[in-house]
């Protein structure tokens, strides 16, 4: 019988094994065979009458557990099952912690130490209390935000005339009167000034991994971030083929929108907090998303795409993204991602396990491969051509699809100046930009973004909802 999940086989005892019952305890439990080979062959145990006393003595008084240890024969060869529970606490080996991982014994330390004890407390990393947290840490346009993308789902309860701290109460990210750390990861307005990393890191390379052409960092919490790294894979990152069918040119995604989304959301809902940053990767003919954080215990590489049920490793942050309308609760996020890749003719997106994380990554097929190299242009240099933009921008502009800057917004807008359209262009693709953030990207100055911003108001083609931290409303992008 091969060695197994819960199986041990030693052919002899040494003291060091003592790490192996530490990590069975820990983990589900199991047996430790002394005085079988690696094959199960029974090897005989010359020294068996003293093992049957050292062996439970040194597990009680190393460890403070009781196991089950037993002498057998099989056919006059001698030798012992130590048989482990599991425990419901956390089992130290002089100060040390291990545990039982597939077939490998590993110690748990750092980020892993605190999650492994946080578990057998009852509690997972996003639930903890955040003691230097107060509601003026939380980001009240961002509560705004992600009332209005719930509205669609019709799944969070009602909000209207409650205070910012009765809505996280609603969404149970808080306890007592203290926020959680779900709070800030959602809502902060500055979570790195709690926890580093808060970030998702995309990059643009060439032909490997080696050959990096530009980057960029996005920050912020998970309602900030996931608006704001699709604009950023829009605006520059991503190349979309364009086709001709008849006189009439047509945007098509270069990779389907939904599985780019669900692939952010699985990495900021599944990520470890206290870990390294998320991590895209954008090449000619693939994108990849990577975080920290492995698959939970049962579930593996395979039943991600099949049927399987929801596990996340931050179950508190996973509700108020279901609240939102992000996510299901159901483990379909894998399943949409494959789905989507499929019925866009695109290969089956590829999911392993790598670096202690979890990676992600779709394919372009051969034809949009082909076109994206005979069209990317000065991207490849970090230049942001024209037909760069565009794609779904989400919730609070009501799913309005980005034209190219300079290009087509959904049809020809005659009554605009060529400035205007510009301008128009950057509030389609991110409706929460600033004058100075549009001052930068037109290299124009802010009394002419004022005079265009006021001629798109006259002329009926936006309005402003909020006021220094609003956002922007696109009223007729056909006008």
């Amino acid at each position: 019988m091969p060695e197994q999940q819960n199986i041990e086989y030693k052919q002899s005892w040494h003291d060091d094994y003592l790490k192996w019952v530490c990590g069975f305890a820990n983990a589900i439990g199991g047996v430790i065979y002394i005085g079988r080979n690696d094959a199960g062959n029974v090897v005989h145990l010359a020294d068996y009458t003293r093992l049957l006393e050292d062996i439970p003595n040194k597990i009680r008084n190393a460890m403070g557990i009781i196991c089950d240890v037993q002498l057998h024969d099989d056919e006059e060869k001698k030798y012992i099952t130590i048989k482990v529970n599991p425990y419901s606490v956390a089992v130290s080996l002089r100060g040390r912690y291990y545990y039982r991982s597939g077939s490998t014994k590993m110690e748990l330390t750092g980020v892993e130490l605190n999650e492994f004890l946080l578990k057998k407390a009852g509690k997972t990393w996003d639930d903890v209390v955040e003691e230097g947290a107060t509601v003026k840490d939380i980001d009240e346009d961002s509560i705004a935000k992600f009332i209005a993308d719930s509205n669609e789902k019709g799944r969070l309860p009602e909000t209207k005339g409650l205070s910012t701290f009765q809505i996280l109460e609603k969404l149970k990210l808080t306890e007592g009167k203290k926020l959680k750390r779900a709070a800030i990861i959602m809502f902060g307005n500055d979570p790195m000034r709690f926890y580093p990393n808060i970030q998702v890191k995309i990059g643009r390379f060439g032909k490997d991994a080696s050959d990096l052409k530009f980057h960029e960092v996005v920050e912020g919490n998970i309602v900030q971030m996931l608006h704001e790294v699709q604009v950023q894979l829009n605006y520059k990152f991503l190349t979309r083929p364009v086709a001709f069918e008849g006189f009439q040119r047509v945007e098509k995604d270069q990779y389907p929108i939904q599985a780019l989304r669900e692939m952010l959301l699985n990495a900021l809902v599944h990520r470890t907090y206290m870990g390294a940053t998320i991590q895209m990767r954008v090449f000619d003919s693939k994108l990849s998303i990577w975080n920290e954080g492995g698959l939970p215990f049962g579930l593996s590489l395979d039943d991600l795409k099949s049927d399987h049920n929801s596990r996340p490793r931050n179950p508190i942050i996973a509700n108020a993204c279901f609240f939102a309308g992000y996510i299901d609760t159901w483990g379909r996020g894998t399943l949409k991602i494959i789905n989507s890749c499929k019925e866009a003719g695109l290969p089956e997106p590829e999911i392993k396990e790598m670096n202690g994380g979890i990676e992600v990554t779709i394919f372009i097929s051969e034809v949009s491969e082909s076109g994206l190299r005979d069209g990317l242009g000065e991207n490849e240099t970090g230049g942001q051509t024209g037909g760069q933009i565009g794609g779904q921008i989400d919730g609070a502009i009501g799913g309005v699809i980005g034209g190219a800057i300079g290009g087509v917004i959904g049809g020809v807008i005659d009554v605009l100046t060529v400035r205007q359209k510009e301008v128009l262009d950057l509030i389609i693709i991110n409706n929460w930009i600033t004058y100075k953030e549009i001052v930068e990207k037109l290299s124009i100055n802010e009394s002419a973004v004022a005079d265009h911003i006021k001629a798109l108001k006259d002329k009926g083609v936006i309005k402003r909802a909020g006021k220094t931290r609003g956002h922007w409303l696109i009223v007729n992008k056909n006008k």
